[in-house]
Protein backbone atom coordinates (compact mmCIF):
# COMPACT_ATOMS: atom_id res chain seq x y z
CA UNK A 1 0.00 0.00 0.00
CA UNK A 2 2.90 2.63 0.62
CA UNK A 3 4.43 2.12 -2.95
CA UNK A 4 0.25 2.53 -4.21
CA UNK A 5 -0.08 5.60 -2.13
CA UNK A 6 3.19 7.01 -2.68
CA UNK A 7 2.90 6.48 -6.54
CA UNK A 8 -0.63 8.16 -6.54
CA UNK A 9 0.54 11.19 -4.37
CA UNK A 10 4.14 12.09 -6.38
CA UNK A 11 3.25 10.16 -9.66
CA UNK A 12 5.78 12.09 -11.49
CA UNK A 13 9.18 11.56 -8.58
CA UNK A 14 8.24 7.91 -8.51
CA UNK A 15 8.72 7.92 -12.03
CA UNK A 16 12.12 9.55 -11.97
CA UNK A 17 12.68 7.16 -8.42
CA UNK A 18 12.25 4.10 -10.15
CA UNK A 19 13.71 4.38 -13.04
CA UNK A 20 17.22 3.59 -10.87
CA UNK A 21 15.94 0.40 -10.26
CA UNK A 22 17.43 -2.66 -11.93
CA UNK A 23 14.21 -4.12 -13.76
CA UNK A 24 16.46 -7.45 -14.82
CA UNK A 25 17.59 -8.16 -11.61
CA UNK A 26 14.36 -7.84 -9.70
CA UNK A 27 12.67 -9.88 -12.46
CA UNK A 28 15.40 -12.63 -12.01
CA UNK A 29 14.56 -12.88 -8.46
CA UNK A 30 12.11 -15.73 -8.31
CA UNK A 31 12.21 -18.67 -5.52
CA UNK A 32 11.11 -21.58 -8.51
CA UNK A 33 8.86 -24.86 -7.77
CA UNK A 34 11.68 -27.05 -5.51
CA UNK A 35 9.84 -26.40 -2.30
CA UNK A 36 6.74 -28.23 -4.11
CA UNK A 37 8.82 -31.10 -5.05
CA UNK A 38 10.85 -31.03 -1.61
CA UNK A 39 7.25 -31.28 -0.76
CA UNK A 40 5.85 -34.02 -3.18
CA UNK A 41 9.41 -35.99 -2.81
CA UNK A 42 8.37 -36.90 1.25
CA UNK A 43 4.90 -37.38 0.19
CA UNK A 44 6.19 -40.13 -2.16
CA UNK A 45 8.49 -41.75 0.31
CA UNK A 46 8.26 -45.27 1.51
CA UNK A 47 10.05 -46.97 4.68
CA UNK A 48 12.90 -45.25 7.17
CA UNK A 49 14.82 -43.56 4.55
CA UNK A 50 12.14 -42.80 1.81
CA UNK A 51 12.98 -40.65 -0.60
CA UNK A 52 15.35 -38.51 1.77
CA UNK A 53 17.97 -37.95 -0.98
CA UNK A 54 15.13 -36.36 -3.65
CA UNK A 55 13.87 -34.18 -0.55
CA UNK A 56 17.00 -33.20 0.17
CA UNK A 57 18.00 -32.12 -3.40
CA UNK A 58 15.46 -29.93 -4.00
CA UNK A 59 15.59 -28.44 -0.13
CA UNK A 60 19.06 -27.67 -1.32
CA UNK A 61 18.29 -25.93 -4.24
CA UNK A 62 15.66 -23.91 -2.85
CA UNK A 63 18.65 -22.83 -0.56
CA UNK A 64 20.88 -21.98 -3.38
CA UNK A 65 17.83 -19.99 -4.99
CA UNK A 66 17.67 -18.25 -1.68
CA UNK A 67 20.78 -17.40 -1.69
CA UNK A 68 21.10 -15.98 -5.13
CA UNK A 69 18.21 -13.82 -4.19
CA UNK A 70 20.09 -12.52 -1.50
CA UNK A 71 22.96 -12.07 -3.48
CA UNK A 72 21.21 -10.00 -5.70
CA UNK A 73 19.85 -8.15 -2.81
CA UNK A 74 23.81 -7.14 -1.89
CA UNK A 75 24.07 -6.08 -5.62
CA UNK A 76 21.35 -4.17 -5.84
CA UNK A 77 22.42 -2.10 -2.23
CA UNK A 78 25.30 -1.78 -3.49
CA UNK A 79 24.54 0.14 -6.06
CA UNK A 80 22.05 2.85 -4.30
CA UNK A 81 25.28 2.90 -1.92
CA UNK A 82 27.68 3.93 -4.66
CA UNK A 83 25.13 5.95 -6.28
CA UNK A 84 23.88 7.78 -3.17
CA UNK A 85 20.56 6.80 -3.15
CA UNK A 86 20.43 5.42 0.68
CA UNK A 87 18.09 7.82 2.34
CA UNK A 88 19.76 10.11 5.03
CA UNK A 89 22.33 12.48 4.83
CA UNK A 90 24.04 11.66 2.07
CA UNK A 91 21.41 10.86 -0.27
CA UNK A 92 21.81 12.89 -3.99
CA UNK A 93 19.01 13.12 -6.57
CA UNK A 94 18.12 15.51 -9.18
CA UNK A 95 16.16 18.62 -8.06
CA UNK A 96 13.78 19.19 -7.63
CA UNK A 97 13.05 15.56 -6.86
CA UNK A 98 15.60 15.75 -3.94
CA UNK A 99 13.58 15.77 -0.61
CA UNK A 100 10.87 13.57 -2.04
CA UNK A 101 12.56 10.91 -4.15
CA UNK A 102 13.99 9.78 -0.52
CA UNK A 103 10.72 9.10 0.43
CA UNK A 104 10.17 6.43 -2.44
CA UNK A 105 13.95 5.08 -1.17
CA UNK A 106 12.97 4.51 2.21
CA UNK A 107 9.61 2.86 1.17
CA UNK A 108 11.96 0.23 -1.25
CA UNK A 109 15.20 -0.23 1.45
CA UNK A 110 11.56 -0.82 4.29
CA UNK A 111 10.36 -3.35 2.08
CA UNK A 112 12.94 -5.03 -0.01
CA UNK A 113 14.92 -5.12 3.69
CA UNK A 114 12.37 -7.22 5.44
CA UNK A 115 11.57 -9.16 2.22
CA UNK A 116 15.24 -10.37 2.35
CA UNK A 117 14.93 -10.95 6.64
CA UNK A 118 12.07 -13.50 5.35
CA UNK A 119 14.09 -14.71 3.09
CA UNK A 120 17.00 -15.54 5.69
CA UNK A 121 14.63 -16.85 7.90
CA UNK A 122 13.16 -19.10 5.04
CA UNK A 123 16.77 -20.48 4.71
CA UNK A 124 16.65 -21.40 8.13
CA UNK A 125 13.64 -23.29 7.79
CA UNK A 126 14.94 -25.01 4.67
CA UNK A 127 18.17 -25.82 6.20
CA UNK A 128 16.17 -27.63 8.95
CA UNK A 129 13.75 -29.41 7.00
CA UNK A 130 17.06 -30.67 5.18
CA UNK A 131 18.74 -31.89 8.18
CA UNK A 132 15.11 -33.69 9.03
CA UNK A 133 15.49 -35.35 5.54
CA UNK A 134 18.85 -35.97 5.85
CA UNK A 135 18.09 -37.72 8.71
CA UNK A 136 14.84 -39.55 7.06
CA UNK A 137 12.30 -37.77 9.06
CA UNK A 138 9.75 -37.55 6.82
CA UNK A 139 7.78 -40.18 4.67
CA UNK A 140 4.41 -40.41 3.08
CA UNK A 141 3.36 -40.58 6.88
CA UNK A 142 4.79 -37.55 7.61
CA UNK A 143 5.70 -34.74 5.50
CA UNK A 144 3.36 -31.97 7.06
CA UNK A 145 6.91 -29.72 8.11
CA UNK A 146 8.12 -29.73 4.50
CA UNK A 147 4.72 -29.22 3.17
CA UNK A 148 4.36 -25.92 5.84
CA UNK A 149 8.09 -25.16 4.79
CA UNK A 150 7.31 -24.67 1.11
CA UNK A 151 3.92 -22.90 1.89
CA UNK A 152 6.05 -20.17 3.76
CA UNK A 153 8.82 -20.28 0.91
CA UNK A 154 5.82 -19.80 -1.70
CA UNK A 155 4.20 -17.02 0.51
CA UNK A 156 7.73 -15.18 0.75
CA UNK A 157 7.91 -15.92 -3.07
CA UNK A 158 4.51 -14.25 -3.75
CA UNK A 159 4.99 -11.47 -1.84
CA UNK A 160 7.91 -10.38 -3.85
CA UNK A 161 5.99 -10.51 -6.93
CA UNK A 162 4.06 -7.73 -5.55
CA UNK A 163 7.41 -6.01 -4.49
CA UNK A 164 8.79 -5.97 -7.58
CA UNK A 165 5.33 -4.96 -9.40
CA UNK A 166 4.70 -1.74 -7.12
CA UNK A 167 8.55 -0.65 -7.64
CA UNK A 168 10.58 -1.57 -10.64
CA UNK A 169 8.15 -1.26 -13.00
CA UNK A 170 7.81 2.12 -14.71
CA UNK A 171 4.17 3.66 -16.34
CA UNK A 172 3.93 2.39 -19.86
CA UNK A 173 3.85 5.52 -21.71
CA UNK A 174 7.25 6.54 -20.52
CA UNK A 175 8.89 3.07 -21.40
CA UNK A 176 8.43 -0.38 -21.98
CA UNK A 177 10.54 -2.98 -19.99
CA UNK A 178 8.15 -5.84 -20.84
Amino acid sequence: MAYILYRTWYPDVWLAASHHLDVTLGAFQHGGPHPQLADDGARRARGADGNKNGTALFLVLTMVLGVVFLGVKVVEYSDKFTHHLVPGPTFQFDAPYQRTAQIFFSIYFAMTGMHALHMVIGEGIMLYLLVGALKGRFSAAYYTPVEIGGLYWHFVDIIWIFLFRCSNLVDTTERRRF
